[in-house]
């Protein structure tokens, strides 16, 4: 393989792909889909439908199975690498069958380089398996972007500092000195023990047709965001979502 594109697609509305991410497209001979089985089938058509409406041309879908990480390795970080070591062997699996001058595209939810690690894993694969291409990485619309246009607002107050975190780290305490607080990967509901007095805009499945957005005080509204959140879940079978934290004034 020749060149590989990195494209952000956005947060599942195939309208928030760039131009530029759509020229990319346009210069793909194969296009990787990943599959992360039934439940989560949904992902893939996204993806698949992106690739119907904007490419032009004559491509491959290639599609490949991600593997579930391995719950039982206790150290969380240990956990996360002993699966991107997975993915890496299956991509370094797929660009080796893949003709020398050929162009190929993975397409990133969100963009490649906030909260997803398929950059990271990439550099692996160029360094352990001895495979030359070139990485060129197409910007996406984040969930974040998706979030605060979803509800109408800033994403910062005037002159205060925005932090980005997981849910894992917010359980931990409140970011010193942070004013809003964006919150990604929080399968654990850390916001159910932070101050009441706390504004939370919440949304799930942000850019898709499955959209759900609550906002309000804290205290007014987090056990309806835990019920949504749980049923939603339950009925598709997995579930994405963000939330900003801003402190009340």
């Amino acid at each position: 393989m020749k060149k590989l594109f990195v494209i952000g697609i956005g947060t599942g509305n195939p309208q928030h792909i760039t131009m530029q991410g759509i020229s990319a497209l346009n210069q793909t001979d194969m296009v990787f889909i990943p599959t992360k089985g039934e439940e989560k089938a949904r992902l893939a058509d996204i993806r698949t439908q992106i690739c119907d409406r904007y490419i032009s041309r004559a491509y491959e879908l290639v599609e490949y199975p991600i593997s579930p990480r391995n719950e039982a390795t206790a150290d969380y970080t240990q956990r996360v690498l002993d699966w991107h070591d997975l993915i890496a062997e299956s991509y370094a699996q797929m660009f080796a069958k893949a003709a020398a001058d050929a162009n190929g595209a993975l397409l990133v939810w969100g963009d490649p380089g906030l909260y997803d690690s398929t950059l990271r894993i990439l550099a692996a694969v160029r360094e352990k398996a001895d495979l030359d291409f070139e990485i060129r990485v197409i910007p996406g619309i984040t969930a974040v972007q998706a979030l605060t246009a979803a509800f109408g607002i800033p994403l910062n107050t005037i002159g205060n500092p925005v932090t980005i975190t997981t849910g894992r780290q917010l359980a931990r305490g409140w970011p010193e000195g942070a004013d809003s607080v964006v919150v990604m990967l929080d399968g654990r509901k850390s916001y159910e023990s932070l101050d009441a007095d706390l504004h939370i805009y919440w949304a799930a499945y942000v850019g898709m047709e499955e959209e759900l957005l609550i906002q309000g005080r804290l205290a007014d509204v987090r056990d309806e965001i835990s019920k949504l959140r749980d049923s939603a879940r339950a009925r598709h079978g997995w579930i994405m979502d963000i939330y900003l934290l801003r402190k009340a004034r």
